[in-house]
């Protein structure tokens, strides 16, 4: 029985008397003392009515029944880290799958895995570290798997192999009224091919099959550099990073002008672990401008990717997604306009193509392969970010999901080309009639493709 604390910090809307008793013990209330634990997401604070916490598929469709019964909004979270934050709610249930974090490894010689979506990749890069294999996932050890093996997964082994989805070779979900299904390219190919890319919208993932790579230590570089010609180094780094073999992998990030300076730093990524070639692909990135620090390691990629704490974000995320093909001097004029203005505290690039480009745009529901850059800003204000942002649209030939908190329709029509967002919206319309699956892009009836 719920202490009188617990029961007095309740939210109305929700009949905590109805819980399935399989989900009480790890049930979460406001007042409880874990709650502050499992509030809030990496960017976005919450407070939802109740967080459930399933210990394995059975329990996910006894919280999914239940929900479907109780007026509030419903959120799917793995670890949290999603940029969105639509992984927590105001006054809603949480359906929260981080006990389901197992990494064990099914077959040595096919170097396939079994991936729980609430472990943090973090653990999994750990994990397959004494195999000598690895299996790219953004620059981030927090981030949980669930989130990524079904939005898209661009990081810092991307060049070489891939995104995260495209060493997916099987996902097993629970759909909204319960049932639990396995997608492969021999099972149910249509839920496979909406899950590497829109899996958020079509149920709750309880395991991933993922194909790892050979990976072994590699080279990881963190340069730093005056970027007071802030285009023109965009512009240089973004053709350092299209010369570059695909073993290499840059991200760049850049925050707000600091006594009128700006100052670029560089993470790069080279799947080697021989150091003369390490510094032979690092030479094009030392001469794009004047260094101003510098570290370079030769690390196994657990060490660059390490395990992170839990989130705690605060407020409402404002944050802008965007794809493109090359970095011209057009656009760089723009971001160059946008970071000297301040209203971005983050700006991030990362580097796409190579691996990423050799996949065909109908094979996953993730279609914009021609991509060779991913461009993400953080805002304080959506007005005062989109007064620099809204006019670099035109450059743009997508954008990426997890790094967008925009809602609007446009923004999916974006997300997703027209042939795709046909062919999703009829998966979605099989699997998901009801549109349970709602809070984080909202795939419903209401979304009409334009032409």
């Amino acid at each position: 029985m719920p202490s009188l604390a617990i029961r007095a910090a309740r939210r109305d809307g929700l009949d905590y008397d109805a819980v399935p008793a399989s989900l009480r013990g790890a049930a979460v209330e406001p007042g409880d003392a874990r709650y502050a634990a499992v509030r809030s997401g990496y960017m976005r604070g919450g407070a939802p009515g109740l967080v459930l916490r399933p210990g394995d598929p059975a329990e996910v469709a006894e919280a999914l029944a239940y929900a479907r019964t109780q007026p509030v909004p419903l959120s799917v979270r793995s670890a949290g880290h999603g940029i969105s934050g639509r992984s927590t709610n105001d006054g809603g249930i949480v359906v929260d799958v981080s006990r389901l974090n197992t990494i064990e490894v099914l077959d040595e010689a096919a170097r396939l895995v079994r991936v729980g979506p609430g472990a943090r990749w973090g653990q999994v890069a750990a994990a397959l570290e004494p195999h000598g294999w690895a299996i790219t996932s953004g620059d981030y050890g927090g981030v949980g798997v669930g989130g990524l093996a079904t939005a898209g997964g661009i990081g810092f082994l991307g060049r070489r192999h891939g995104l995260t989805i495209d060493r997916l070779r099987a996902v097993e979900l629970v759909l909204a009224d319960g049932t639990p299904v396995r997608a492969s390219d021999a099972e149910n190919p249509d839920l496979f091919w909406a899950a590497r890319g829109a899996g958020f919208t079509l149920g709750v993932a309880t395991a991933f099959e993922l194909e790892a790579a050979p990976v072994g230590n590699v080279g990881f570089a963190q340069l730093v550099f005056d970027a007071g010609d802030t285009a023109g180094f965009l512009q240089r780094w973004g053709a350092a990073v299209q010369a570059s073999p695909r073993d290499v992998t840059s991200f760049l990030i850049m925050g707000r002008p600091r006594g009128g300076e700006v100052v670029a730093q560089t993470m790069t990524v080279i799947d080697s672990d021989d150091a003369d070639t390490i510094l032979a692909r690092l030479q094009p990135f030392a001469g794009l401008g004047a260094l101003v620090g510098q570290a370079v390691q030769i690390v196994p990629y657990a060490g660059v990717v390490s395990p992170q704490d839990p989130h705690q974000g605060q407020g409402e995320p404002v944050a802008r997604s965007g794809l493109l093909e090359h970095l011209t001097p057009a656009f760089t004029a723009d971001a160059a306009r946008l970071i000297h203005s301040g209203e971005t505290y983050f700006f991030q690039i990362r580097a796409m193509g190579g691996a990423i480009a050799d996949v065909a745009p109908d094979a996953t529901a993730f279609a914009h392969r021609s991509a060779n850059f991913s461009v993400v800003a953080f805002g304080a204000g959506a007005q005062r970010l989109d007064r620099f942002w809204d006019p670099m649209r035109e450059h743009f030939t997508g954008l990426y999901v997890s790094f967008e908190t925009d809602r609007h329709p446009d923004r999916l029509r974006e997300a997703f080309p027209p042939r795709t967002l046909d062919r999703l919206l009829e998966v979605k319309r099989r699997y998901d009639p009801e549109n349970v699956f709602r809070d984080n892009f909202d795939l419903g009836p209401a979304l009409v493709p334009v032409r």
